[in-house]
């Protein structure tokens, strides 16, 4: 059996083609962007033109394909090859036979009936494959120890039989059919890595040189963490800052000596599928239509107005650990880096590079210093009502003054005592610092002060003009937020005070000047004095609502209210109270046209109902008589309100037309 194997393996070994020469690709440089990308750097020496051989995990090939870019400086890109996304599927559906055929000799010989075979040794034969079964060799007990297949040809001799597990050698005698079962045979030897693919890349040019392979794929995304130290005396204006690197390596190779840059930035990156087949949609028509066609994805404040005049420029900056200022308490010595990175600061990103090759095995995590240096921090208080109610919050101002940007990660703060003790006393988040911004750092809750707000709004007149018979008046709205604060009974304290800004509305109280704008909310700063006093601190917003009221039909009632108001100036005062004298002109001869109109009304139903009555009474009766004189002294009175209602229209118009003519005239110098 082990010889039959050997020699089907043998048939497959006379089809494989001959691998060009190839050389393996050498990792030079790692690049790690924040952004979750990797830039991965591979050289290689050639000579002439030349193959070279990238092996990558499946599921980085489409990535691969939309990123590789080859430097070159004496040759040329040829190309790019490698196998199918899914091989064996796509070369098994042109072979006569399929993968589970290449499992044992007898699975190949079954699913190949038909083909000519040549079998060796002691009972040699060639003939067509008719049958092949499977048969259970007995002991003299009845128990099974072995099984043959027996393997049926019709030969020229007519039928003939061989155990295949006995014969010496076979081979079909079809050179095609051979070739073909090699090529299965060398797709599955290929194929066992079916998680990583290898790439072939064709280059081009003469003489010695050296090739640089590279390309960008998705990677896990490198996090940043920071350890800040606090000094002893709150005054003292910096820190120690140190950040760390966390990185992992799940390449599926090992980093060894690479040159490793960390990039912190947020680059617009795509992924497409490239390594998938697509075809092209084609609608199915029935036959009858033919010929039919068928159309078918805290972070820094801004300052409100012009701050005032800028404190003294900070020492420059120095690594931390340096001897600090003899004038300044000595910071707490925090082992520094072995290595000293050298930032790089772009348009969108900066970038950490290693001084020294980096290694780290696939699979491995690694956590390494990346940043050194003292910065500008100052301890305040910070008040989120939205956090904590009553309480502010500590906090550092960390400002960058340094050269470069700080990335985004998790600050642990410690503070150092003057006996030289150090404390743990909070954790924080560090959004993106570019270079001259600010960021506050709330850590633990201060509970040494105790905050205390009222909130209130009224709405008054603010001023108004006349013009064209309309009146233009402001309404203005304000909002005040009362803040009563208890501080610390010993230290003074620096507060600020997140407040929401009100769309469209302005801060009055306090001076605008220095305060600051972050996310829809103000930063206004307060002094705290110690001694545990209550302090009153308010913050004011306005807003001006313009309004337009029309003078010759507005309302009496709002008039009335505007024309006391003591915004406006003693002309407008008394033409609004003029205009409500002949509002009430015009309103008295309504009246009374009103009352002429209402007896008309009810003469008329008095008439409607006598003339009933007369229908129903004898003639030359009393009662009919009555009637009629009812309705004679009627309509001698219908005749007088029709005069009246005449007169009183007359001074309805008139009174109006006085309006008219008075508004009409306001507001023309």
């Amino acid at each position: 059996m082990r010889r039959l194997l050997t020699a089907i393996a043998l048939l497959g070994f006379l089809a494989w083609p001959v691998l060009a020469s190839a050389q393996d690709l050498v990792l030079k440089r790692v690049l790690l962007s924040s952004g979750g990308l990797g830039y991965f750097e591979y050289e290689a020496a050639v000579d002439g033109d030349s193959k070279l051989k990238l092996t990558v995990p499946l599921d980085q090939v489409d990535d691969v394909l939309k990123s590789l870019v080859v430097y070159d400086d004496k040759g040329n890109v040829g190309g790019l090859s490698l196998p199918g996304r899914e091989p064996l599927r796509q070369l098994f559906k042109d072979l006569p036979f399929d993968q589970a055929a290449l499992d044992t000799p007898a699975a190949l010989l079954n699913a190949l009936k038909g083909a000519e075979i040549s079998v060796g040794g002691s009972r040699a034969m060639t003939g067509r494959i008719v049958s092949v079964e499977e048969s259970n060799v007995l002991d003299g007990d009845g128990k099974m120890t072995a099984k043959h297949t027996r393997v049926t040809l019709l030969t020229g001799q007519g039928l003939q039989q061989f155990v295949l597990e006995e014969a010496e050698n076979l081979q079909f005698t079809d050179p095609a059919l051979r070739d073909k079962v090699g090529q299965a045979l060398l797709a599955l030897q290929s194929n066992r890595a079916k998680d990583a693919r290898t790439l072939d890349l064709s280059i081009r040019g003469d003489g010695k040189r050296n090739v640089r392979v590279a390309y960008i794929v998705a990677v896990p995304v490198w996090k940043a963490s920071y350890r800040l130290t606090l000094p002893p005396d709150a005054g003292t204006p910096r820190s120690g800052l140190q950040g760390w690197a966390t990185i992992e390596n799940l390449s599926g190779r090992d980093w060894k000596d690479v040159e490793l840059t960390l990039v912190s930035g947020r680059p617009v990156a795509f992924h497409q599928a490239l390594y998938e087949a697509y075809y092209a949609h084609r609608p199915e028509m029935p036959i009858e239509v033919a010929g039919r066609l068928t159309p078918s994805m805290d972070r820094g404040a801004v300052a409100m107005a012009a701050p005032p005049p800028p404190p003294a420029p900070a020492a420059p900056a120095q690594r931390y650990g340096e001897q600090a200022p003899k004038a300044a308490i000595a910071l707490p010595r925090l082992a520094a880096g072995a290595d000293q990175l050298e930032a790089t600061e772009a348009v969108t990103q900066v970038s950490f590079k290693f001084p020294k090759p980096v290694s780290v095995a696939n699979g491995r995590t690694l956590s390494i210093p990346f940043l050194d240096r003292e910065v500008a921090g100052q301890r305040i208080a910070l008040y989120q009502p939205e956090t904590a109610a009553r309480h502010p919050l500590a906090a550092v101002r960390l400002t960058n003054d340094s050269d470069s940007s700080l990335p985004p990660g998790i600050v642990t703060i410690y503070q150092r005592s003057r006996g030289g003790d150090v404390t743990y006393v909070g954790d924080a988040q560090l959004s993106g610092v570019p270079v001259g911004q600010t960021r506050l750092l709330p850590y633990a809750l201060d509970d040494k002060i105790t905050i205390e707000q009222d909130a209130a709004r009224t709405e008054q007149v603010a001023n108004g003009t006349i013009a064209d018979g309309v009146l233009r008046y402001g309404r203005l709205q304000r909002q005040t937020i009362t803040y009563r604060i208890r501080g610390p009974s010993r230290d003074t304290r620096d507060l600020i005070v997140t407040q929401t800004r009100l769309p469209g509305w302005t801060l009055v109280k306090p001076d605008p000047k220095g305060v600051e704008v972050s996310e829809g909310k103000y930063r206004l700063l307060f002094k705290l004095a110690g001694g545990e006093q209550t302090q009153v601190f308010d913050v004011v917003q306005e807003q001006t609502q313009q309004q337009v009221l029309r003078l010759v039909d507005g309302p009496v009632d709002q008039i009335k209210v505007l024309a006391s108001a003591q915004e406006f100036d003693g002309k407008t005062r008394e033409a609004l109270t003029k205009i409500l004298q002949l509002q009430q002109a015009v309103a008295d001869a309504q009246r009374q046209l009103g009352q002429v109109e209402a007896r008309q009304q009810q003469i008329a139903q008095d008439q409607a109902r006598v003339r009933e009555n007369l229908a129903s009474v004898p003639a030359n009766s009393d009662l009919q008589r009555r009637y009629l004189g009812m309705l004679d002294q009627q309509e001698n009175e219908i005749q007088g309100l029709a005069k009246q209602r005449a007169d009183s229209q007359k001074a309805v118009d008139s009174a109006r037309d006085a309006l008219r003519a008075y508004v009409a005239k306001l507001g023309q110098g």
